[in-house]
């Protein structure tokens, strides 16, 4: 078997590994993830974001009031130099369930996308298939994907700068043909922590040959503007990332949302945050005027 714990493991590792177990557990009990009798299909792709998601799940399968069944799965991409045996070896040691399924998806993204140009949008609808194909043929009732809360927050960004649209990763989600249920168990998780740990435990990381090479991938970009904000004011990220599940309706722009058009009289709730807070809060707002005038807003 494989340990839990390095062998010159501290207090300090406990204490992280405890985090993260229980912020796992926490999403899993908020957004109901797994329930008894469940088959969880934990897809790993030898990164350090899959191998923390596995132990996690195995602690939490060991601590949980519920039954559920663990299958470690791999997709063997096919991809020129992968160390094919590592992650069978792992999972042997480790006494976890596994299927390790071979599909020659490099070739594809090679073959359509052109030199030079990003390759993950196509290689994760591929992946995405054939993930969805196993645990249809393996009756897994959950898919666990291990994106964790800085993922979510820099996927945010990136459908904002380059799709226009308020969109994240949910923590859990049914797929478009509804036959499927998808859960990240890692997204109460800070990418820091799991890094941290996976230093710590030596994972055998399996790098990305196919797009970890990519110089100018906009997730990085996006994730380097994240990592100075959260330089300069620690705790930035995580405020993201709960804002993510503190939404008011009434106070963006979508019509589906929230009937603008229908709304005749005003109520407490709608109040303009602008001036609203700052009027409740018995405070005052100053603004400057195009001849540099300054205008006073007081509560009376």
């Amino acid at each position: 078997m494989i340990k839990h714990l390095p062998d010159n493991h501290s207090n300090n590792f406990i204490k992280l590994r405890n985090s993260l177990i229980s912020a796992t557990g926490k999403a899993i009990g908020d957004y109901n993830m797994i329930e008894d009798g469940d088959t969880v299909l934990v897809c790993m792709s030898g990164g350090k974001d899959s191998y923390t998601m596995l132990m996690m799940m195995l602690a939490l399968q060991e601590r949980a009031p519920i039954t559920f069944k663990i299958i470690a799965m791999n997709l063997d991409q096919k991809q020129p130099g992968f160390p094919a045996d590592i992650l069978p070896a792992y999972f042997e040691k480790l006494g976890v369930d596994y299927r390790i399924v071979e599909a020659d998806t490099y070739s594809v993204v090679k073959e359509k996308i052109p030199e030079g140009a990003t390759t993950c949008s196509l290689c994760s609808r591929l992946r995405r298939g054939i993930i969805y194909t196993t645990a249809k043929q393996l009756g897994a009732t959950k898919i666990a994907l291990g994106h964790h809360r800085d993922d979510i927050v820099e996927t945010l960004f990136l459908n904002m700068f380059f799709g226009a649209k308020l969109k994240a990763m949910p923590p859990k989600l049914a797929t478009n043909d509804k036959q499927n249920v998808v859960i990240r168990p890692l997204a109460y998780c800070a990418e820091k922590d799991i890094a941290s740990y996976a230093r710590q435990m030596e994972f055998p990381i399996i790098p990305c040959d196919l797009c970890g090479s990519q110089p100018n991938l906009q997730r990085q970009k996006v994730k380097d503007m994240l990592q100075a904000w959260e330089r300069e004011q620690p705790g930035r990220i995580n405020n993201i990332f709960r804002a993510i599940g503190n939404i008011e309706p009434s106070h963006l722009a979508d019509f589906s949302l929230y009937d603008f058009k229908g709304l005749s009289q005003a109520e407490k709730s709608d109040e303009d945050p602008l001036f609203g807070d700052i009027a409740n809060a018995g405070g005052a707002l100053s603004l400057a005027s195009n001849d540099g005038t300054r205008i006073e807003f007081t509560r009376n």
